[in-house]
């Protein structure tokens, strides 16, 4: 099996979040109403603290800045800018809602799987390959939407660990389980959730997707493993400083996310029928956050679709290994914000709801098979539902 794959670098994980249930008084009611009130879309969560609104800003301008060659871009990259991906339908959303511009978001990544061990190809460039490069590099050799990454970034492992059932104890045919790093931490981001932090997420996203050092990680890729030519790199590393990291993850942080839409009594029926077929089985309705400095982010019910476990989709959605995860293992898509996504499933091959669902296998066959039972007016209410998300 060859090891590359073609695929969307950034899937959409948008959230809805409230409050627990404040003490009472005038003071407590009102930050409720405010709490509970929907958040601009790409704009920030509700009730920042005059200091978080304005590190959200800043962050927001890290965000947008179109870096060149001379400000640190490549010499190998993917795009000049976070919002160049992350830009429908508003700042920090998906990448293009035409699905043939959303193609040309489009990455190629590159593991090998041999033996049940995961090789991620770092001695290659590996596991994203960058499609552009720099002027001065072409002369030397001759996609996801962040909204509510903050709030997902929140969720305790005990939460995630709570879902998981890697032995299929209750035998509903779902085995779902954490991915973890080398040292253990459990993996929440990236759709093998490889990556454990918000934070390592956009730092390594700086550097895969535009060739931009930072203090967390200060070197660039490699040509297919070899040493980048001399020259060809004009800005000294690392080429972001700490203070325009910190205000990035700020800024995806803080971002909130949006409210889904259409008639509550339509979605209620939806999500009834989306219930009964089992889809809520790996895409769980609602997670928790626990503690954390952040106070707009501590113990906040986040209504994510998701439970951030792996789980076997089938061989013929098979693509690259990544942690522990193997090529048939994908870690359950959030499916808040789903109505903007022009194209579905980890490689884009879908164009509509529908026809993803059509593709779920393994693990997701049983549910798979209910949806195609269903009467058409229940298909219609289901997908409804989901297209307002």
């Amino acid at each position: 099996m060859s090891p590359h794959a073609r695929w969307a670098p950034l899937f959409i994980v948008l959230v809805t979040a409230c409050d627990q249930e404040p003490p009472t008084g005038t003071t407590f009611l009102l930050g409720k109403v405010l709490a509970s009130m929907p958040a601009e879309l790409g704009g920030p969560l509700r009730l920042l603290t005059p200091d978080e609104q304005q590190r959200f800003a800043r962050g927001s301008v890290v965000f947008q800045t179109v870096f060149t060659p001379e400000t640190g871009l490549g010499p190998l990259f993917n795009s000049t800018a976070c919002a160049g991906c992350h830009e429908e339908p508003v700042v920090g959303g998906t990448g293009s809602a035409d699905p043939e511009e959303a193609g040309e978001d489009v990455e190629v990544h590159a593991t090998a799987y041999r033996g049940g061990v995961c090789d991620e190809l770092g001695d290659k460039g590996g596991p994203v390959f960058q499609k552009q490069v720099t002027p001065a590099l072409q002369a030397a050799l001759g996609i996801a939407s962040i909204l509510g990454f903050g709030l997902l970034d929140a969720v305790p492992d005990t939460e995630i660990l709570a879902h998981a059932d890697p032995d299929d104890r209750d035998g509903d045919g779902i085995s779902g389980r954490p991915n973890r790093t080398a040292d253990g931490r459990i993996g929440r981001f990236g759709r093998k959730a490889q990556v454990p932090t918000l934070r390592e997420f956009v730092a390594q996203a700086f550097v895969m997707e535009m060739g931009i050092t930072n203090p967390a990680l200060p070197t660039e890729q490699t040509v297919g493993g070899a040493p980048l030519p001399a020259g060809v790199d004009p800005t000294a590393d690392p080429e972001l400083t700490q203070e325009q990291l910190d205000a990035a993850v700020t800024f995806s942080q803080l971002l909130a996310p949006p409210e889904p839409v259409g008639n509550p009594v339509i979605r209620m029926g939806g999500q009834q029928v989306f219930s009964r077929i089992g889809c809520d089985g790996c895409h769980v309705p609602r997670l928790r956050t626990g503690d954390n400095p952040v106070r707009v982010l501590s113990h906040k019910y986040v209504d994510a679709y998701t439970d951030l476990l792996l789980h076997d989709m089938g061989p013929d959605l098979a693509d690259i290994c990544l942690g522990q995860a193997t090529p048939a293992e994908f870690r359950t898509e959030p499916l808040m914000g789903l109505r903007f996504k022009a194209t579905f499933l980890h490689d884009g091959r879908a164009s509509s709801i529908d026809e993803a669902i059509r593709l779920h296998a393994g693990e997701a066959a049983g549910a798979r098979d209910r949806f195609l039972k269903l009467s058409d007016r229940q298909r219609a209410t289901l997908l409804g539902f989901l297209g307002g998300l």
